[in-house]
């Protein structure tokens, strides 16, 4: 068996397990929300003659971000009311989850890394991409335990790294090996979810870990970990996105305008105000002050349009991905990027619609 051949079979059984992975929490999300969206938004009535409220479904994951300040203070609640619809919240561990509840129709609106919309797209989810939260920069990193004596990403050959399979994360950890000159077969990756990989950077049974924030910033205050390289340094912009599903987008244009006009309006005074936010998180999260305040300020959100630049990075995330085996077509990113609802939000705001 090939080199090639090798790492593409590694590829493509890590990213069976995403789908493997998401079914479970979406079987507890079943069991515990009586909540039926597709039945709820594919009604067809206009917002102002419904009979049956509509419920516009929203994913969260973690819980000291934008979305979880917006829960505690019921904000999109307010803001949809006022539209006649109700507003029900999904939690999630990880982005690749998100989809498998757009394709069956219990989300409408989730935010994710770059990573899972590629391999949603792989799979065939009917979703769009429909405005940029952040370029990914300060998001991705690889740490290292205490005591690491790494100094240089060469030095990760032969050590075992773990990382979430799926995230974005896991595509920071092959396009920084490819920078150092290096294979994935060159090192011992270990397919860890965050609760599991921690208390193995703790223990020392890894060497490394590739992670997302808050994560980061957890490992380096509470654990003395070190980080060995992040996205910033390498240059390797990998945006975020808000994603939606397309039916409800297409039934309810102007409920997906209000859910990002709400999110702008939040996201303006939540990043002016990042000590009232950190106060917030640190009494009702129970979480360590110092972690909470450094992550808002590293992970800035941004609400943008798929700008050419966006979206030329988004490609080039999707093609590292076909050419390294991890999907198994070759994808026109463009065909799920969707910027009209964005500017129109962007735009009723400016005129103080």
């Amino acid at each position: 068996m090939t080199t090639q051949t090798t790492r593409k079979t590694r590829w493509l059984t890590a990213l069976t397990g995403i789908l493997l992975f998401s079914l479970p929490l979406l079987s507890a999300c079943g069991k515990t929300e009586a909540v039926n969206g597709a039945a709820a938004a594919g009604s067809g009535t206009s917002v102002g003659a419904a009979k049956e409220k509509i419920v516009v479904n929203l994913g969260i994951q973690g819980s000291t971000n934008l979305f979880s300040y917006a829960r505690d203070k019921k904000i999109f609640e307010e803001a949809f009311a006022k539209a006649g619809a109700e507003v029900k919240w999904h939690e999630f561990a990880s982005g690749p989850p998100h989809f498998e509840a757009l394709a069956s129709g219990r989300l409408d609106f989730g935010s994710v890394g770059g990573t899972p919309v590629v391999s949603a797209q792989t799979g065939g989810v009917d979703f769009k991409a429909i405005a940029v939260t952040g370029d990914g920069k300060k998001g991705n990193a690889i740490v290292l335990p205490k005591g690491s004596t790494i100094k240089d990403i060469k030095e990760l050959r032969g050590k075992k790294i773990a990382v979430a399979k799926g995230s974005s994360a896991y595509n920071f950890l092959y396009r920084t090996l490819e920078a150092a000159g290096l294979k994935d077969s060159d090192v011992k990756i270990i397919q860890l979810q965050p609760d599991e990989a921690k208390p193995a950077l703790d223990t020392g049974a890894i060497d490394a870990w590739s992670v997302w924030e808050p994560y980061i910033t957890t490992a380096v205050v509470q654990s003395k970990a070190s980080i060995l390289v992040s996205g910033q340094e390498l240059g390797v912009v990998a945006p975020g996105f808000l994603v939606a599903r397309t039916q409800f987008t297409e039934q309810h244009p102007e409920l997906t305008v209000l859910f990002l006009k709400t999110y702008e309006e939040l996201r303006q005074y939540y990043t002016s105000h990042y000590d009232e936010v950190t106060d917030h998180f640190v009494k009702t999260k129970k979480v360590d002050k110092e972690i909470v305040s450094t992550v808002l300020k590293k992970s800035e959100p941004l609400l943008s349009p798929i700008t050419p630049e966006f979206a030329k990075a988004h490609q080039d995330q999707a093609d590292f991905l076909f050419n390294a085996g991890a999907i198994t077509k070759k994808l026109d990113t463009s065909k799920v990027l969707e910027s009209k609802f964005v500017e129109q939000a962007l735009k009723e705001l400016k005129e103080g619609k």
